[in-house]
C-alpha cells in the first residue's frame, strides 16, 4: 500500500474514542474496531458494556478479539508515516528559543505550525498532517501554535474557552454559559477580540502621542540647555572681557602712579645734583684761592705780596646757600587721586556693564495694569488703569479682603508663578513711595511690615532723598542720582528681583535667593499726598528697550 492511499484512507484507522490510530485494534462482536486498551478503559468506567458506536448493550463484557488485519495496515501506515516524518523533518526547522515546539516530535523537537483547542496538543507539519486530512480530525479547532494549552480550557468542564462573560469580564465555555453565568451577557471571542483590540489600537495611537510628546519635550529640554550653554559662553566671554579691561585700567593706573612718583623723585634727584655740582665747583675755586692766600701770606718780599695782593682780594663766590635746601617731595594724595581716577574708570566700565543687563531684562517686558478690586479706598487710578495717586477722599467701596486697609497700597492685575517679567513705573516728582513684588497670600488688613518673610520684595523712598530696601533688616541705599523711572525684575526661578535706575542704567538693588512658592504680584504703593507735596502719581510706562 502507498504512503497516499494510507494518507487517503487514514480515517478508517482511527479509534472512534482516543482519535488516534489504532493502537492493539480489537474488533467487538457488533464489529466496530477500537484501540484495546481504550475499550477496557471505557467500560471499567461505565455501568453498561455497550458499543461506543452504535450504543449497542452486552449483557456481560465481550471477549475481545485481536484484529490481525487492521493492525498490520495501521503498521504498515505508522511505519510509511515515520519514514515520510524523518525524511520531511531534514526540511522543516527544529523549535528555536521562543518558538512553540511539536508535541509529537520525538528527539529533535520541530517547530509548531498549529495547535489544537480539542487534543491540546501543538502539531509540526508532519503531525499535523491527519488534521488536515481526516474527517473526524478537521472537526478541532485549530488556531496558531501557543504554549500552555490548558489554559485556554475550562477548569471547571474542560471544555475550550470560545465565549466572554462582559458581566464578569472573563472568559468562559458553553457549559458556563448555561450553568455558571446564565444571566450574564456573552459575546464570542472573536467579537470581544475585536473590540479589546479596537481599544488598543487607540491605547497604542495614545502611547504613542505620549512617546512623540515626551520626545518633543527632550528636544525642548535639549534645546533649552543648546540655549543656556550660549547664553553661559557668551556671559563668560564677556565676563572675561570686563575683567580683562579691569586688570588692565588697574595695571594702566598702577603704571601711572608709580611713573608719578618715580617722576618726583627723579625731579629731587636732579635737583640735589645740581647743587651738588654747583657746591663743588666753588669749593673747588674757594680752595685755589686759599692756596694763593696762604702761599703769599708767607712771602718775606715786600713789593710780591703788595703787587699781588689786590688781586687775592677780588670777589669771592657770593652765592648764599644758607636757605638752599633739597625737601623730599610731598606724596600726599598721590595714591588717592589715582583710586580716584581708577574708580572713574570703572564706574564707566561699570556703567556700560549695566546698559547691558538693562537691556537684557527689558526683553522680559510685561503690560501690567493696576488692579481696582485691591486699591484703599483713598486711590485714585487713571482710566487706563496705569497712574495712581493718593487722594483726600474716602471712597466708598466695598471692603472686600483683596483690598488693602489701612495702607494706601495696590496690586497689579497680572501674577506670574514662572519666568521671568519685567516693568517700569515713573516716580518722578514724588517724596514718598514703595515698589515691587508681593505673594498672593500677604495680609493686605491692619499695620503691614514689608519684608521677605511676609511676602513683599520692595524698596522705598522717604522724605525725599532716603531710599531704602525693605529686607530684614532693612538697608540703607547710598544713590549717586534720583532715580526718575525705576525698572522692576523678576526670575522666579532663580529667586531674584532687582530694582533699577532706568535712566541711570544703575542697579539699585537685588534680592537674591528668594523662594518663591505663589503667584507674584506687581506691588504699588504712592504714599500719602502730605497736603499736596507728594502728589505726583506712580506710572507704569510703556518700555523703551535702550539700544
Amino acid at each position: 500500500m502507498s504512503a497516499a492511499s494510507c494518507l487517503r484512507s487514514e480515517d478508517q484507522f482511527l479509534c472512534s474514542i482516543c482519535l488516534d490510530v489504532f493502537t492493539d485494534p480489537v474488533t467487538t462482536s457488533c464489529g466496530h474496531n477500537f484501540c484495546k486498551n481504550c475499550i477496557t478503559e471505557h467500560w471499567n468506567s461505565n455501568d453498561q458494556y455497550l458499543c461506543p458506536m452504535c450504543k449497542e448493550v452486552f449483557n456481560k463484557r465481550p471477549k475481545l478479539s485481536v484484529n490481525t488485519f487492521i493492525s498490520e495496515v495501521v503498521a504498515q501506515f505508522r511505519q510509511e508515516a515515520q519514514q515520510k516524518a524523518s525524511s520531511s523533518s531534514s526540511e522543516q526547522q527544529a523549535a528555536k528559543p521562543g518558538e512553540v515546539p511539536c508535541d509529537v516530535c520525538t528527539g529533535t523537537k520541530l517547530k509548531a505550525l498549529k495547535s489544537c483547542l480539542v487534543c491540546l496538543t501543538s502539531y509540526c507539519e508532519t503531525h499535523l498532517e491527519p488534521h488536515l486530512t481526516a474527517s473526524r480530525l478537521k472537526r478541532h479547532q485549530l488556531m496558531d501554535p501557543v504554549e500552555n494549552l490548558e489554559d485556554r480550557m475550562c477548569m471547571k468542564h474542560n471544555k475550550p474557552l470560545e465565549l466572554f462573560c462582559k458581566t464578569d469580564q472573563t472568559c468562559v465555555c458553553m457549559l458556563c454559559s448555561v450553568l455558571n453565568h446564565k444571566t450574564h451577557e456573552f459575546v464570542p471571542l472573536k467579537e470581544e477580540y475585536e473590540g479589546k483590540k479596537a481599544e488598543l489600537g487607540k491605547t497604542e495611537a495614545e502611547i504613542q502621542q505620549m512617546i512623540q510628546k515626551r520626545r518633543l519635550k527632550i528636544q525642548e529640554i535639549k534645546h533649552s540647555v543648546d540655549l543656556s550653554k550660549k547664553d553661559a559662553d557668551r556671559e563668560k566671554a564677556e565676563g572675561v572681557q570686563v575683567f580683562i579691561t579691569l586688570k588692565e585700567s588697574v595695571e594702566r593706573s598702577l603704571n601711572e602712579l608709580i611713573e608719578t612718583i618715580e617722576e618726583k623723585q627723579r625731579t629731587t634727584e636732579k635737583q640735589a645734583e645740581d647743587f651738588i655740582k654747583e657746591l663743588k665747583q666753588e669749593i673747588s675755586e674757594l680752595m685755589k684761592r686759599n692756596s694763593e692766600v696762604k702761599q703769599l701770606s708767607r712771602s718775606e718780599d715786600h713789593l710780591h705780596l703788595l703787587q699781588n695782593f689786590p688781586s687775592l682780594k677780588a670777589a669771592l663766590p657770593t652765592n648764599d646757600w644758607t636757605e638752599v635746601s633739597v625737601h623730599p617731595p610731598s606724596y600726599e594724595g598721590t595714591v588717592v587721586r589715582a583710586v580716584a581716577q581708577l574708580e572713574e574708570t570703572l564706574s564707566k566700565e561699570m556703567k556700560k556693564l549695566f546698559e547691558v543687563e538693562l537691556k537684557r531684562v527689558q526683553q522680559y517686558a510685561v503690560d501690567v495694569t493696576l488692579d481696582p478690586d485691591t486699591a484703599h479706598p483713598k486711590l485714585i487710578l487713571s482710566d487706563d488703569e496705569k497712574q495712581v495717586n493718593c487722594g483726600d477722599v474716602w471712597k466708598s467701596l466695598p471692603d472686600n479682603p483683596e483690598r488693602f486697609s489701612p495702607c494706601v497700597s495696590v496690586l497689579g492685575k497680572q501674577s506670574f508663578s514662572s519666568g521671568r517679567f519685567y516693568f517700569e513705573v515713573q516716580v518722578k516728582g514724588k517724596t514718598d513711595w514703595d515698589l515691587g513684588v508681593a505673594r498672593e497670600s500677604i495680609n493686605r488688613k491692619g499695620k503691614i511690615t514689608a519684608r521677605p518673610q511676609d511676602g513683599y520684595w520692595t524698596i522705598w523712598l522717604r522724605n525725599g532723598n532716603e531710599y531704602s530696601a525693605c529686607n530684614n533688616p532693612p538697608v540703607r541705599l547710598s544713590l549717586k542720582s534720583q532715580p526718575q523711572k525705576v525698572g522692576v525684575f523678576v526670575d522666579y526661578k532663580e529667586g531674584l528681583v532687582s530694582f533699577y535706575d532706568v535712566d541711570a542704567a544703575a542697579l539699585i538693588y537685588s534680592f537674591t535667593g528668594c523662594s518663591f512658592t505663589e503667584k507674584l504680584y506687581p506691588f504699588f504703593s504712592p504714599c500719602i499726598n502730605y497736603g499736596g507735596k507728594n502728589s505726583a502719581p506712580l506710572i507704569i510706562c510703556p518700555v523703551n528697550q535702550t539700544e
